[in-house]
């Protein structure tokens, strides 16, 4: 079976890679932070959620706080995660 994502996904994570200004994880992170609010490094995403699926540059989460499921974008290098969106269907 066909995936219809891969191109598009692909794209999206050349874009966001390639929006990497540096590998110094604090300075990238701050970068991160004015652009989409919250950011999480890996050990901060376990800690609050649970993760249930992926398909880059996304995975899908389940917050651990309120059970709430959503999606969140990630970048490779230095690898954090971030915009959450809620599911709302």
């Amino acid at each position: 079976m066909k995936d219809l994502t891969e191109m598009p996904r692909r794209l999206l994570v050349h874009m966001v890679n390639s929006e990497v200004e540096t590998e110094d994880k604090d300075a990238e992170r701050k970068r991160l932070e004015a652009k989409w609010g919250q950011v999480w490094n890996t050990e901060e995403l376990s800690e609050d959620f649970n993760v249930e699926g992926f398909m880059a540059p996304f995975v899908v989460v389940k917050r651990k706080s309120d059970g709430v499921r959503g999606s969140l974008a990630f970048q490779d290098w230095p690898r954090f995660y971030f915009g959450f969106t809620e599911d709302t269907r």
